[in-house]
């Protein structure tokens, strides 16, 4: 990376290495103020960091803020008022969690409320799956995520200041997906998610990593098509995979929260590099910001194992390989119905 001579102000450094910069930062700080505090579930916090750091432009306000968290505890607490029908009338609830997902798949790809759609998606699924072990747990996952969102955007506002955006005219808005192909791509992210959900119901505790990464397949397929599904879903688990076992050795040479907050900042380095294109690569940056939050989600409940006292390598490569069959399972999901909505359109198209 170029070393900038006579910059008197951070804000004259060039526009791609702030964000890199700031990219790298503050998932990291975010890691080390979750652990520090000890919140419920504290790998959520640099989750939630990344992905808001992705995005550029400056953090939320104190009011947007403010309003996430009314969204988050309204979007969450609809998975609580699905917690007693699980127990009674399991069919119906499951039915009702189906049309919930489907609901956020539409929001996210014909609205663009992709964080509310997330939102919504985990609290129809991973809220209401732990309420079925206990109702402390479903609130314990309602706190920190609601906490690590908190954390994540007040970290922004420590470290925008010094890797500030340019000012910019107001972005176009993309165009808006037909109804057919919304309605179609929502259908898919569903088929991806529910039988996650299902596996989840078995064993809430020991699948609520899993469900996370489903949600985030579910998301991620909105934007892909069936050619590209095996590269962009499979290739960037196994890597994140990989990252997340390189992470852990590196970690155990000196472990402590200051050497995890520490090696976190050049991973975070690396991604952003290859997210903004700064290392040139083939993949986009969706595969690379998939790669990122797959690690993070694997690397959290192999923390939680460790400090626990459990066997962190079998349960890291059990997790791993739920990751990589839901990965599969995604991916064929999606070339199936892909290839089945083909030939139906083929079938409708009339003879001349």
């Amino acid at each position: 990376m170029r070393i900038y001579d006579h910059v008197t102000d951070l804000s004259e450094v060039h526009i791609q290495a702030r964000r890199i910069f700031r990219l790298s930062t503050v998932p990291a700080l975010a890691l080390a103020v979750a652990y520090a505090l000890q919140i419920p579930l504290p790998f959520i916090a640099p989750l939630f960091a990344f992905m808001f750091a992705a995005m550029p432009g400056p953090p939320m306000g104190t009011k947007s803020l403010f309003g996430l968290l009314v969204v988050v505890l309204i979007s969450l607490g609809l998975g609580l008022l699905l917690i007693p029908l699980l127990f009674h009338y399991q069919f119906t609830a499951i039915l009702l969690v189906a049309v919930g997902l489907y609901f956020s798949s539409y929001l996210t790809v014909n609205m663009g409320k992709a964080l509310f759609g997330t939102l919504l998606t985990t609290g129809f699924t991973l809220i209401s799956a732990a309420g079925t072990v206990s109702f402390s747990l479903a609130i314990m996952v309602i706190q920190g995520l609601a906490l690590g969102i908190v954390v994540a955007v007040v970290c922004q506002w420590i470290i925008y200041p010094w890797f500030p955006e340019d000012p910019a005219p107001a972005a176009k808005k993309p165009a808006a997906s037909t109804p057919e192909q919304s309605n179609w791509i929502a259908l898919r992210s569903t088929m991806i998610v529910l039988p996650v959900y299902w596996l989840l119901l078995t064993n809430p505790t020991a699948y609520m990593s899993i469900v996370l990464k489903a949600v985030l397949l579910g998301q991620q397929s909105s934007t892909i098509d069936a050619r590209s599904a095996g590269r962009e879903l499979l290739g960037s688990t196994f890597l994140g995979g990989i990252f997340a076992m390189l992470f852990w050795g590196l970690l155990g040479i000196s472990t402590n929260l200051w050497m995890f907050f520490l090696w976190m900042v050049p991973f975070c380095l690396y991604f952003a590099c290859n997210i903004y294109q700064l290392i040139a690569t083939r993949f986009p940056a969706s595969y690379w910001l998939n790669v990122a939050t797959t690690m993070l989600i694997l690397l959290g409940p192999a923390v939680e194992d460790s400090a626990g006292g459990k066997d962190v390598y079998t349960a890291f490569f059990s997790r791993l390989g739920l990751f990589v069959l839901v990965t599969l399972y995604a991916w064929f999901a999606v070339y199936v119905l892909e290839h089945w909505r083909t030939r139906r359109s083929l079938k409708l198209v009339p003879l001349r």
